[in-house]
């Protein structure tokens, strides 16, 4: 199931929009179908991929791991160590590329975790174009540093403060303003969601990670018993997994967050969840977990990137064919994930990306000891430290808060007492 029809694969997709974003739409297509066959623009993103991005990512082998959970050989695609630290730069550049060959001036994008909201002010920054990030309000507070880098690459970052205030609302702003400003603005949504021709869009950027994967395990005769990556809206996961949906091997594990428990509110699990139902949402067709009015449900996950109540439709179809098996990934098992690849193997996965870790050690064995797991570690967990300091080391934590605390107040004081100096 490749690219989809009239915009749908199978029964979800679509383009469920108001008529102000029907000409927007048709005329992204349009550009997006003439330069995905314009060798010129193909050759511009190859380069940028190479010398900006940093690929092709490293396939590492994690000889610990494989070790100590006995079965399959894992394997882990470093996602990580691309530029800016997740997947997230490959969509952000191919779209930012894109829209400026389109005559666009201005991008806008929303964020959960940061990652695209940052991939996408960098990506601005390099291509000299204007940068306005939505961000819930939620997100903003428990991912600073990344607020902060997104400000440092130029862009203006703007907190929503509506409904939940995370992911789902960010992404409602982002749309009103680019309904507002169609002939100005680009909107670099970051997920294989929305309406069409967004799905197909991501899904072709990001999938350079799965040809990669392909191509590298070709080389070294290593054979895939399974692929396992996180599914939030699903734009890593569709990617990875992109070459290998038309193949009847290997096994495609999807792992959603299961937050901290099955009830209503305590998971973003729209494919295993027991509020999961199909509607219609924010321009697409797909799976959510909506009440029996069709409202969006509250979310949970300790990753904000995965905090989302619908999943993109390309993978909702592939879900409900059985081509990709979804599982939910409670937050302590992505914590522990966490932990164990971090001691043993010296990768500090993000916190999204710790779910597919989390599903990989359940499965591993279950694969054959001569066959392959390979992980998509989409992104590394340097942007989590203030989510994951206080569950590892809360007391040390805590110490460092206060005395940042007081090192700042007292910073400031400082400055005002010298500032009356030069006054008087």
């Amino acid at each position: 199931m490749g690219n989809s029809i009239d915009g749908f694969f199978n029964n979800y997709g679509g383009k469920y929009v108001a008529e102000v974003l029907r000409r927007p739409l048709d005329e992204l297509q349009e550009a997006f179908t003439f330069y995905m066959k314009d060798q010129d623009f193909l050759e511009e993103l190859e380069i940028i991929r190479r010398d900006y991005i940093g690929r092709e990512t490293p396939l590492y082998f994690a000889p610990t791991a494989t070790k100590l959970l006995g079965g399959a050989q894992i394997y882990i695609k470093l996602e990580g160590l691309a530029n800016t630290g997740a997947h997230k730069i490959n969509n952000a550049i191919g779209q930012c590329l894109l829209a400026k060959k389109m005559g666009k001036k201005r991008i806008i994008a929303e964020t959960g975790a940061g990652q695209h909201g940052l991939a996408t002010a960098a990506a601005c920054a390099k291509l000299g174009l204007d940068c306005t990030v939505y961000m819930g309000e939620v997100d903003v507070r428990r991912q600073q540093p990344n607020v902060a880098a997104m400000e440092l690459y130029g862009a203006k970052v703007h907190p929503v403060t509506s409904g939940s205030r995370t992911l789902k609302d960010a992404v409602n702003e982002a749309m009103r303003d680019w309904a507002a400003n169609p002939d100005t603005t680009h909107y670099v949504l970051g997920s294989a969601l929305g309406p069409a021709p967004f799905p197909d869009i991501v899904r072709e950027f990001q999938s350079v990670i799965g040809r990669e994967v392909e191509r590298q395990c070709a080389e070294r005769k290593i054979k895939i018993g399974a692929m396992v990556a996180c599914c939030g809206g699903g734009s890593n996961s569709i990617g990875f997994f992109a070459p290998f949906v038309d193949k009847k091997e290997p096994r495609l594990i999807a792992a959603e967050a299961g937050g901290i428990g099955p009830g209503v509110g305590e998971n973003a699990s729209r494919m295993t969840g027991n509020a999961s139902r199909e509607g219609i949402m924010q321009g697409y067709k797909s799976r959510f977990l909506l009440d029996e009015d069709g409202q969006a449900l509250p979310t949970r996950s300790i990753s904000a990137g995965l905090d989302y109540c619908g999943i993109g439709p390309q993978l909702a179809a592939l879900g409900n064919s059985g081509r990709i098996e979804f599982t939910s990934i409670l937050d302590k098992e992505a914590l522990d994930a966490v932990s164990f690849f971090a001691k043993n193997e010296g990768i500090l996965f993000a916190l999204e990306s710790a779910h597919a870790g989390a599903a990989a050690i359940k499965i591993a064995k279950e694969v054959p000891s001569d066959q392959a797991i390979v992980i998509n570690m989409s992104g590394r967990g340097d942007k989590d430290v203030f989510i994951t300091s206080p569950v590892f080391r809360p007391a040390e934590w805590k110490e460092f808060l206060k005395a940042e605390l007081d090192r700042l107040e007292n910073n400031v004081d400082v400055h005002n007492q010298e500032s009356k100096k030069v006054v008087k």
